[in-house]
């Protein structure tokens, strides 16, 4: 089996399986907040509702979810169209940068989530 090495897992069954999860636990963060919000929330309500452990941990659920399922995707656009049949002999070199960059600013976006959801 041929596995790219800028691939998140290990095989498409993987990567397929871990998108499917992630829009599951952002399927159930999204509707809960829109529960809340839609049952009327002002701010020390909605403070109350962060500042609870289990709400966090749900929070950075989603938040990792939401990195892994833009990971699976980006990188499933970035091979489909940035190929050398398409952009020449640079088309593995553009793919491969475009992917570090994308990873770069996922792990800031992650990094900087986790600082709001934990940081006092």
């Amino acid at each position: 089996m041929v596995t790219a090495v800028t691939s998140m897992g290990r095989s498409g069954l993987y990567d397929w399986l871990m998108q499917r999860i992630s829009a599951v636990v952002l399927l159930a963060y999204f509707v809960f907040v829109g529960l809340v919000l839609l049952g009327g929330v002002d701010y020390a309500s909605w403070k109350s509702l962060y500042s609870q452990t289990w709400m966090r941990i749900f929070s950075l659920m989603a938040l990792l979810s939401l990195g892994v399922h833009a990971w699976v995707g980006i990188w499933g656009v970035l091979t489909d169209y940035l190929t050398e049949r398409l952009m020449g002999k640079t088309g593995n070199v553009l793919r491969f940068v475009f992917q570090m960059a994308c990873g770069l600013t996922m792990f800031t976006y992650l990094v900087w989530g986790i600082q709001i959801l934990w940081g006092y």
